[in-house]
C-alpha cells in the first residue's frame, strides 16, 4: 500500500522564441503539447511537465497547455541546455507530494497544515501561488499508483519550505498522522489452497492484486496447515494483511481470483479475528459461480491495464495445466 509519492517536476521555460522552443521540445522528446490538466493527470512520479511562456513573465502560474515528458527534470534540462535552445530563464514550480487519505480528508488537511506550517487551499490555487522552493502536499482518496488529475485531489497544503526538509519530516511523521486519522485498522488473514500445487503462480496473482488495488500492507506471510475435515491436513499459503478496507470487500475481490470462467484455479479464504468470511455473506448470489463472475468483473474493472495483462498470461498457463 502506497500512502505517499511525488508528483511530476514542473518547469517553466521563458523565451522570446516560444514557437521554436515548442517545436524543438516536440522533436527532442517525441511529445506533443496537451491541456495542462491532462498532462498532470497522465503524469507519473518524477516525470516532467514543461510550460513554454514569454520571457517577461515571472509568476509560475500554469498556462493552459504543457508538454509531458517521460524523463526526470535533470535529464530534460540537460537536453535543453546541450541543444542550445533559445531559453532566457528557467523557473521551477513547487515540489508536489501526494498523500493518500481514504477518509476524514478535512481533518487530514488540518493536521498537515498545523504540523508543517502550511496553508490549506485547492490544488489549482496552490499551483498558482507556489514558487520555487515551496512544497505542495496534495491529499487524495485515490490509490497512488493510478493516474491522479487535479479533480482527484481533495485539497492541498502549500508549505513555504524546501521540500527536502518537509519530505524528511513527513516520511517519519506519516504513520503517526494516519493513525490519528484512522485509529482502527483491520487485520485479516488470507489463505490459499491449490489442489494442482501451482502455489507460486497463485501467490503471484494474489500479490499483484493486493499491490495494484492498494488493498493494504502485507505484514506477514508463510506456509501453514489447514484442516478442512477431521484428520485431513492440507498445506496452505497464509498471509496477514493490515488494511483500512472493509474485509468483506477484500473477500469479494479475491473471489474473482478463484475462477477463470468455470475453471477453478484455487481456493482463497479470508479470516477476521479467526472467523472465516463465508461466500454467502457477500450478497444475494445463487451460486459460487455467479458470485465469482460478479467478483471477476469488479476486479478487472479496477485493475490497471498492465497488471490485467500479466494476470491473464499467468491464468492461461494455469488453465492449460489444471486437472479436469
Amino acid at each position: 500500500m502506497r500512502i505517499l509519492r511525488f508528483g511530476p517536476s514542473i518547469l517553466f521555460l521563458r523565451t522570446p522564441h516560444a514557437e521554436a522552443v515548442r517545436g524543438a521540445l516536440a522533436e527532442m522528446f517525441g511529445v506533443e503539447e496537451m491541456p495542462t490538466d491532462e498532462a498532470i493527470k497522465m503524469s507519473s512520479e518524477f516525470e516532467t511537465i514543461v510550460f513554454v511562456t514569454e520571457e517577461w513573465k515571472k509568476e509560475t502560474i500554469p498556462p493552459e497547455t504543457a508538454f509531458l515528458i517521460g524523463f526526470h527534470a535533470p535529464v530534460v534540462l540537460s537536453g535543453i541546455i546541450n541543444a542550445g535552445l533559445p531559453v532566457e530563464k528557467v523557473h521551477v514550480e513547487s515540489t508536489l507530494i501526494f498523500i493518500r487519505v481514504p477518509s476524514r480528508v478535512e481533518e487530514g488537511l488540518k493536521l498537515l497544515s498545523e504540523k508543517y506550517g502550511g496553508v490549506i487551499m485547492d490544488i489549482r490555487t496552490a499551483l498558482d501561488e507556489g514558487e520555487t522552493g515551496d512544497t505542495i502536499i496534495g491529499v487524495t482518496r485515490k490509490k497512488l499508483n493510478s493516474p491522479i488529475g487535479p479533480e482527484d485531489i481533495d485539497g492541498a497544503v502549500l508549505v513555504r519550505r524546501d521540500f527536502l526538509s518537509v519530505y524528511r519530516e513527513l516520511s517519519i511523521d506519516l504513520p503517526v498522522l494516519l493513525l490519528k486519522l484512522m485509529p482502527e485498522w483491520n487485520e485479516i488473514t488470507i489463505k490459499i489452497y491449490d489442489t494442482d500445487k501451482c502455489y507460486e503462480e497463485n501467490i503471484e496473482r494474489l500479490m499483484m492484486v493486493i499491490e495494484d488495488l492498494d488493498l493494504g500492507f502485507v505484514v506477514g506471510e508463510g506456509w501453514d496447515w489447514d484442516y478442512p475435515r477431521p484428520f485431513m491436513r492440507v498445506p496452505v499459503y497464509k498471509l496477514k494483511l493490515l488494511t483500512w478496507e472493509d474485509p468483506v470487500r477484500v473477500k469479494f475481490l479475491l473471489k474473482g481470483l478463484e475462477y477463470r470462467g468455470y475453471k477453478r484455479l484455487c481456493d482463497i479464504d479470508v479470516f477476521v479475528e479467526g472467523k472465516k468470511i463465508h461466500w454467502t455473506s457477500l450478497g444475494k448470489y445463487d451460486s459460487k459461480f455467479e458470485l465469482a463472475k460478479a467478483a471477476r468483473e469488479e476486479l478487472e474493472k479496477n485493475l490497471s491495464g498492465d497488471v490485467l495483462e500479466r494476470l491473464h498470461r499467468i491464468e492461461e498457463v494455469l488453465v492449460s495445466e489444471a486437472r479436469d
